[in-house]
C-alpha cells in the first residue's frame, strides 16, 4: 500500500513537472518498460485535468456569484428608462462589472462546449463497437428463428452464422488474440479459417485494461498450426511507417494498407498507435503488420468521424496478454524481435503465409 501511494505521489509529481530533469527522464524510461505504470500515468493524468476544470467551472461561479454582489440590481432596474441618456449614464456606471461578467460566461460556455466535444468524440470512438454488437444481435435473431425452425429434423444442428471480428494465432497450438469487445457475453465462440473450416474456441484470459481475449481452440478436429510467420515486435513504431492488416469485415479476408500517424491513439493514449488505414466492424482483434512481417499491434477500434483514422493497441501489450498464460500449455510461439519469415516477400506472398494466421471470429450470445 506505501509503495503504491509513493508511486502515486511521483507520478503526480512528474505530471506537474516537479521533478529534476534527470529524475523526469529516469521514469521515461520506467514508463517505457512497465506498461503498468504507463497505463497509471495516463489514468492519473486525465485525472488530474478532470480536477483542473472542475475547480476552473467552481472559481468561475464564485467570482459570478462576488460580481453579482456588487452590482447594485434594485438601482438598476429603476433608473433603467428607455430615454438613451439613462441607458448611457448606466452603462458607463457599471461597464467594467458587466464586461467582466460577459467574459466569464463565455468561458463557461467555453468550457462547457469543450466537455460535450469531449463527450462526442468519446462516442465516436465507441460507435465502432455499437456497430458490432448491432450486428450480432440482429444476426442472432436470424439464426435463432432458424434454430427453431430446424429443430424437429435436425435438433443438433449448429452452424454459426454471425461474426464478431477477427482473431490471429500466437501459437502453433490453437492460442488467438482477439478484442475482448468482440467475444464479451458470448455463450458460445467460433472461429473460420481461410479455408472455411470452424473450430469451438473458449475464452482463456481477458485483459479488459487493455481490451484483450486470448482464446483456445477446444476442437478435436483442429490440427496444429506450421511454425508462426510474423515476429511481434517489443519496440514502437514510428510516424510514418508503412503498416497493414488483415481482417473480416466481411465473409472473406480483406487487406488494409496505411501508416503509423501518430505514436498516441485516442484522445493520446499511449498504450495505441493511430493509424491511417480504413477499417470497419469485424476488422476489430485483426493483427497489424509492419512491411518486414513484424506484429507491431492489434486492431481495436476507429473514428467514426473521420475517414480512415483507426487505432491499435501496441503490440507490448499484445505480448503481456501472451505472457500471462503458462509457457508449458503453449506451443511454439512468435519469436520476439527476430527476422520474420515475411521479411523480404512481396505483399501477395506475405499475405499468402499470414492468411492460415488470421481466423475469422464468430460469436452466439
Amino acid at each position: 500500500m506505501r509503495n503504491e501511494l509513493e508511486l502515486e505521489a511521483i507520478i503526480e509529481d512528474y505530471l506537474l513537472g516537479n521533478l529534476t530533469e534527470e529524475e523526469s527522464k529516469s521514469f521515461d524510461l520506467l514508463r517505457k518498460n512497465d506498461p503498468a505504470i504507463d497505463q497509471q500515468v495516463v489514468t492519473h493524468r486525465f485525472f488530474l485535468e478532470s480536477m483542473s476544470n472542475y475547480a476552473s467551472r467552481l472559481q468561475i461561479n464564485n467570482q459570478l456569484n462576488e460580481i453579482h454582489s456588487q452590482i447594485d440590481v434594485e438601482t438598476l432596474a429603476n433608473e433603467f428608462r428607455p430615454h438613451s441618456s439613462k441607458i448611457i449614464a448606466i452603462w458607463r456606471k457599471n461597464k467594467a462589472l458587466i464586461g467582466i461578467a460577459a467574459s466569464f460566461v463565455v468561458l463557461s460556455l467555453i468550457s462547457i462546449y469543450s466537455i460535450q466535444h469531449n463527450s462526442k468524440q468519446a462516442d465516436s470512438y465507441l460507435q465502432m463497437r455499437k456497430d458490432v454488437v448491432k450486428a450480432i444481435k440482429s444476426q442472432n435473431n436470424l439464426i435463432r428463428n432458424i434454430k427453431t425452425n430446424a429443430e424437429t429434423s435436425h435438433p443438433k444442428a449448429l452452424s454459426p452464422g454471425n461474426y464478431g471480428g477477427t482473431g490471429f494465432a500466437v501459437s502453433t497450438n490453437g492460442y488467438i488474440v482477439t478484442n475482448l469487445h468482440v467475444v464479451q457475453d458470448a455463450d458460445s465462440i467460433y472461429i473460420q479459417n481461410s479455408k472455411g473450416e470452424s473450430f469451438k474456441v473458449k475464452v482463456v484470459h481477458t485483459d479488459p485494461l487493455y481490451d484483450m481475449a486470448i482464446l483456445k481452440i477446444d476442437d478435436n478436429r483442429f490440427k496444429n498450426l506450421s511454425a508462426v510467420p510474423y515476429t511481434i515486435n517489443k519496440n514502437s513504431a514510428g510516424i510514418g511507417e508503412n503498416v497493414y492488416t488483415l481482417g473480416y469485415p466481411k465473409d472473406d479476408a480483406v487487406l488494409g494498407e496505411g501508416y503509423v500517424s501518430s505514436k498516441n491513439g485516442f484522445v493520446g493514449d499511449t498504450t495505441q498507435y493511430q493509424v491511417s488505414i480504413p477499417v470497419n466492424p469485424g476488422n476489430s482483434g485483426g493483427p497489424l503488420l509492419d512491411n518486414a512481417g513484424n506484429l507491431v499491434g492489434i486492431i481495436s477500434g476507429k473514428e467514426s468521424q473521420a475517414d480512415g483514422a483507426a487505432f491499435a493497441i501496441k503490440s507490448t501489450y499484445i505480448l503481456d496478454a501472451i505472457n500471462a498464460i503458462p509457457s508449458d500449455s503453449l506451443g511454439k510461439k512468435p519469436s520476439v524481435n527476430r527476422k520474420s519469415a515475411l521479411f523480404g516477400l512481396k505483399r501477395t506472398k506475405q499475405i499468402e503465409k499470414l492468411q492460415d494466421y488470421v481466423f475469422m471470429i464468430k460469436v452466439y450470445n
